[in-house]
């Protein structure tokens, strides 16, 4: 997680303005019994590639819920305007085309804070009341998994709010049996985070405490075992009590420093291989995703030796975005190759852009061919896909970060169909062209794309869960290559140049037996020649008597007869 400046100046603002009469929650007791989700997911879905969990069949959607959908008319996105929204994630009919067809929701921080973005938590233990009750979740939970919905929340563990109970007591008396609860010293060490900002804060009583993003988000001490132990029971609580489908764990790489060491530690990976054994014996359908902004070689770790199902792969949104942008093939081709290697198979989170990022339509300049790519090139690459809410629409926003998390457009109507009264934050200015409504009726639309393309990876299981075999090409800008099982083989075919292209691509020998195939076009009514391969030992190469456009794209299925 980044943090901007104006959004540390706004918390400020707000931390000196809500006060220090909070008190003390104590911790509440481990439940007496395991209580199930409220439908129990599969632990393992099997193909003919062998066994996957479940988190590989499905596409997941980010949802910031203050900026998705206002029910009560006060401007702020809350969980029964989510619960009115699920039709349009997905309306639990596999036979009907009309909704998005997610099957995961990753919700962004459902806690009380005292912020907008909720990153600063100050109860572990309930729901932010902006947003609404326990109950309210509770019943949005219900109504997800009946719609074949999986939900997991933001779990914001490395640190706490400023005005969290715990820490004001520990700031306000060094003797509060919550001081070492984080993490401080008498002398202001001096060195800076990751990032060349100071990390060591000056309190009050002339002691300085650590806080990796901000002053105003104090680091826990996950050295001392009543941390621990507190949140062994806050975890339980919300995969017992509650019963959520698991967690997307923030900052990660941070959570335990040795030292000088602020990332990575050996200790935080241990604790984190601790996490995921707990769960896996509490609930062993619970999927964890960490949020690990490192290179693949550390980030693979985390997945590698048990300490999360998924990790964000930050490095293939970058080539992504910078291939597409740059019209390079090569470097996507390159990018998915080797990222993949690095992983248990399909082990990773793809992403093009986040919360914390620009989103992808400034990236590509508001360019609508760039965004189809990019939409195109995330569902179809091996991993589990993560889309953020209002990227299938081509929503707009550049940092700050309040202006990444702009209310959900619906309509034509004032406010975007987001409210009646005035919105938490403004609408973005194109809302009229850009949004669900208009883009529905048009057939060409991103959000259409998005639709077809998920409801296309939903059916066929070469998408979901196949091997991924390169497949070299006759140009560097167009990006080919294979997802396979033993029973389908789908061609991903996609021109990222500038021009125009004849193409020639080279199977190797044993990816198609000898025999004659039919060539069916997935995305669209493009008829193909059927091919014959005379031996299934001999290199075959495959010429389409077509040109592809820039930006044109293609899903092949090859068909044996």
């Amino acid at each position: 997680m980044k943090i901007s400046k104006n959004l540390i100046i706004n918390v400020i603002l707000i931390v000196i303005i809500s006060g220090c009469n909070a008190v003390i929650r104590q911790p509440e007791p481990l439940p007496t019994q395991i209580i199930q989700p409220l439908v129990t997911p599969t632990v393992i879905r099997q193909n003919s590639s062998g066994d996957f969990p479940w988190w590989n069949g499905d596409v997941f959607y980010e949802v910031f819920v203050r900026s998705f959908y206002d029910s009560n008319a006060d401007g702020i996105g809350d969980l029964q305007g989510l619960i009115q929204k699920l039709d349009y994630l997905n309306d639990g009919d596999p036979t009907t085309s009309s909704d998005l067809g997610v099957s995961g929701i990753w919700l962004m921080p459902i806690f009380p804070s005292t912020s907008y973005h909720g990153y600063d938590v100050t109860d572990y233990y309930s729901i932010n009341p902006e947003y609404g009750t326990m109950e309210d979740f509770k019943e949005l939970l219900e109504a997800a998994h009946q719609r074949g919905i999986r939900v997991i929340i933001d779990y914001v563990i490395n640190h706490t709010s400023v005005d969290h109970p715990w820490f004001k007591s520990a700031r306000s008396d060094k003797n509060s049996p919550y001081r070492d609860w984080y993490i401080w010293a008498d002398e202001d060490p001096s060195y800076l985070r990751p990032w060349d900002e100071d990390v060591w804060h000056y309190n009050f009583d002339k002691s300085y405490y650590y806080g990796v993003f901000w002053s105003g988000m104090p680091d826990l001490n996950f050295n001392n075992a009543s941390v621990n132990d507190e949140f062994i029971k806050i975890t339980t609580f919300w995969l017992s009590e509650v019963g959520v489908d698991g967690f997307r764990v923030d900052g990660a790489r941070h959570l335990i420093e040795d030292g000088k060491i602020q990332a990575n530690s050996k200790a935080t990976l241990r604790w984190f291989e601790e996490f995921y054994a707990r769960n896996k014996k509490l609930n062993p359908s619970v999927m964890t995703v960490g949020e690990v902004w490192d290179s693949n070689f550390a980030a693979a770790k985390y997945v590698k030796e048990k300490a999360f199902d998924l990790v964000f792969d930050f490095e293939l949104s970058e080539s992504l975005l910078e291939g597409i942008n740059g019209n390079d093939g090569g470097q996507i081709t390159n990018a998915v190759k080797f990222n993949t290697g690095l992983y248990p198979y399909l082990q990773k989170a793809n992403f093009l852009t986040n919360h914390d990022m620009n989103r992808v339509m400034d990236v590509f300049q508001h360019d609508l061919i760039k965004a189809k790519l990019g939409a195109f090139l995330l569902l179809t690459i091996p991993g589990v896909p993560f889309i953020y809410y209002g990227e299938e629409i081509g929503m707009i926003g550049s940092k700050p970060d309040e202006d990444i998390r702009k209310p959900m457009q619906w309509d034509l109507s004032e406010h975007a169909g987001f409210t009646t009264s005035n919105p938490w934050r403004a609408i973005n200015s194109n809302y009229s062209s850009w949004n669900v409504k208009t883009e529905e009726s048009d057939k060409s639309s991103l959000l259409n794309l998005y639709k077809n393309l998920i409801q296309i990876r939903n059916q066929n299981e070469s998408l979901r869960m196949g091997e991924f075999l390169n497949l070299n090409n006759n140009d560097k800008n167009i990006v080919s290559f294979l997802r396979e099982t033993d029973q389908q083989k789908i061609l991903v075919l996609a021109n990222i140049g500038k021009t125009d292209k004849e193409i020639e691509i080279s199977f190797p020998p044993g990816t198609l037996n000898s025999g004659n195939y039919l060539i069916n076009s997935l995305l669209d009514d493009v008829k193909f020649t059927g091919i014959t391969v005379n031996s299934g030992n001999e290199k075959f190469e495959f010429a389409p008597s077509i040109r592809i456009d820039p930006g044109q794209f293609y899903l092949l299925e090859f068909i044996k007869q």
